[in-house]
C-alpha cells in the first residue's frame, strides 16, 4: 500500500487564525503527524495522530500565540510523518494569516466585486474608510496590483467585528 498524506484543510491559501485547524486523510502509516508553522522569523510546532493500515481520516490544531513574532502574514505549515520514518509522507501548504493582515481578526466574509467597484470603495463600504491594505493581502492570491479587480471576482473581506 502506497503512503499517503491527503490534507483538505487548510487548503494553499486559505486564511487562517490564531488557531489553525488541519484535517485530511492518511493511509499506510500509524503515529503522529509534526506540525510546524514558520514564515522564517518566527516558529511554533505541535502534533497530531493520524493514520492507519488503511485509510483514516483525522483533525487536529495548532494554536499561534498572540505573542508571536511573525513578521510576514504568508505562513507555511509544514506537516511531516513523525514515526521515525525520514522518508515518510511530508507537506507544505501556504497560508495566509489573518492577525497579521488585520488586528483584531475574526474571520472572514465572501464579497463579490461589482461593475464600478475599487478596492478603496469596498474598504469604505465595509470598513468606513479607505485603507483597502486588509482587502489587498487576504487577497494576494488573486491579486498582484490594487488597481486591477473585475466584476465577478469573490473577494475575501477580513473582519475584526465578527
Amino acid at each position: 500500500m502506497t503512503v499517503t498524506l491527503d490534507i483538505q484543510q487548510p487548503q494553499p491559501f486559505d486564511l487562517v487564525g490564531s488557531k489553525i485547524m488541519i484535517a485530511g486523510n492518511a493511509a499506510a502509516f500509524e503515529g503522529t503527524l509534526s506540525i510546524r508553522v514558520s514564515e522564517g522569523h518566527d516558529e511554533y510546532s505541535s502534533f497530531t495522530t493520524v493514520g492507519a493500515l488503511g485509510l483514516r481520516q483525522f483533525q487536529g490544531s495548532i494554536d499561534i500565540p498572540d505573542t508571536n513574532s511573525f513578521q510576514l502574514n504568508r505562513l507555511f505549515l509544514t506537516l511531516a510523518d513523525d514515526t521515525g520514518n525520514e522518508n515518510g509522507p511530508s507537506v507544505v501548504i501556504p497560508v495566509l494569516f489573518g492577525p497579521k493582515i488585520m488586528p483584531g481578526y475574526g474571520g472572514w466574509q465572501p464579497y463579490t466585486v461589482k461593475p464600478g467597484d475599487t478596492l478603496t470603495k469596498i474598504a469604505q463600504d465595509q470598513y468606513g474608510n479607505s485603507n483597502f491594505q486588509p482587502i489587498f493581502e487576504a487577497n494576494q492570491h488573486i491579486l498582484s496590483d490594487p488597481n486591477l479587480i473585475f466584476p465577478g471576482q469573490l473577494l475575501r473581506i477580513p473582519r475584526n467585528d465578527i
